[in-house]
């Protein structure tokens, strides 16, 4: 259903990475904009042909929310198809190190270039977003990020931020235009630098609130909204639940669940989400900026599978956001210090060495 002649213009928005980026896009699409998702060429062309779907929980069930029955168009487009300068917004939501990839490098130019505003939906801060931070400003990032150049061609004005917070995955017997929500919960982000960006995160906000879908028994309210904060700080609530949940997940010898990191210790995961809130205070944060432990320890009850880096590390990956790295280095340069986290940040290393040092040995046999 298009909208009505006195609606304002559509919102068009251009997304990077069609996985987690469509659980987004899918709200937008309900809430009635067009919705352009960049991915390889073999996913745009199943996108094309069938659309996506999203598996959203809902009051005991799970409803499928497929983009073809939404108000929005969506379409699907390889980074070499991308013309960011017919977009109004942008939005990231890869993994940091994919902005490296060829393809992805160039179009990330065009979209500095364009000037288009840019919400990233990452655990990893892009150093746009981090140099807005007054502490931060001037702070070198070295060996933290995999392509610290990528990020250079954006004034920081163009760039802000939401938290990852919603937890979804690829459902392994679906095609990769299926995404399943695990944990519904809101995307929260910091505003723009200019008000007129602001604005536009805030009437997407509003729209998407508003937005109901009928799955054949009467309009339904579909969790993961789009909630814009007054705070710069609001999306680095996340890191203390990175670093007590997700890299704790890996361990020497394997990986474990979510659950587990945070439940199975909680006084040590207690102590080290308490060195991370500390460390946000320190760079400007207030308490409502952030989430109590007890309110993560309830819901890491329900995260019962390995965080998506400890799964990378154990699939054999050689590389993944450093968000353990960056974090142990802000806190070096403000002063501050962990044992908990050096451990985290020594264990990922030997990982990551260990892969690839298994994959050049497998280069080397072929």
């Amino acid at each position: 259903m298009p909208p009505a002649a006195s609606d304002p213009q559509p919102c068009r928005t251009l997304i990077l990475g069609a996985s987690y980026g469509s659980l987004l896009g899918t709200k937008l699409l309900l809430a009635g904009h067009p919705v352009t998702l960049v991915c390889t060429r073999s996913t745009a062309e199943l996108i094309r042909r069938e659309g996506t779907v999203v598996r959203f929980p809902l009051r005991g069930r799970e409803i499928d929310v497929p983009s073809a029955a939404l108000r929005g168009k969506l379409s699907a487009v390889t980074p070499e198809e991308a013309d960011p300068s017919g977009f109004d917004l942008a939005v990231l939501a890869m993994q940091e190190g994919q902005y490296a990839a060829p393809g992805v490098r160039e179009l990330m130019r065009r979209i500095a270039g364009a000037g288009v505003p840019c919400l990233a939906v990452m655990n990893m801060p892009p150093l746009p977003f981090l140099r807005r931070l007054p502490v931060l400003r001037e702070e070198p990032f070295v060996g933290c990020y995999a392509a610290e150049e990528v990020w250079a061609a954006f004034p920081p004005e163009q760039m802000t931020l939401t938290s990852a917070d919603p937890q979804a995955f690829r459902p392994p017997d679906r095609p990769k235009n299926c995404l399943q929500v695990s944990l519904p919960t809101n995307f929260k982000a910091a505003p723009f630098e200019e008000a007129a960006a602001t604005a536009l995160l805030r009437r997407l906000a509003a729209d998407i609130e508003a937005a109901r879908f009928d799955a054949g028994d009467g309009p339904l309210e579909i969790p993961v909204k789009l909630k814009v904060h007054d705070s710069l700080f609001v999306p680095l609530a996340k890191w203390p639940m990175l670093l007590t949940g997700n890299y704790r997940c890996i361990r020497p010898d394997g990986i474990i669940s979510i659950r587990d990191a945070v439940l199975q210790d909680v006084e040590r995961a207690r102590e080290m989400y308490a060195w991370v809130c500390e460390l946000c205070h320190r760079l400007g944060a207030d308490a409502a900026d952030l989430v109590p432990f007890e309110k993560y320890a309830q819901a890491a009850e329900g995260l019962t599978r390995p965080a998506s880096a400890a799964r990378a590390l154990a699939g054999g990956a050689t590389q993944i956001e450093r968000v353990d790295r960056l974090v142990q280095t802000i806190g070096l340069r403000l002063g501050r210090r962990s044992l908990l986290l050096d451990e985290i940040v020594a264990l990922v290393d030997a990982w990551l060495e260990r892969n690839r040092a298994a994959a050049g040995d497998a280069s080397s046999a072929d």
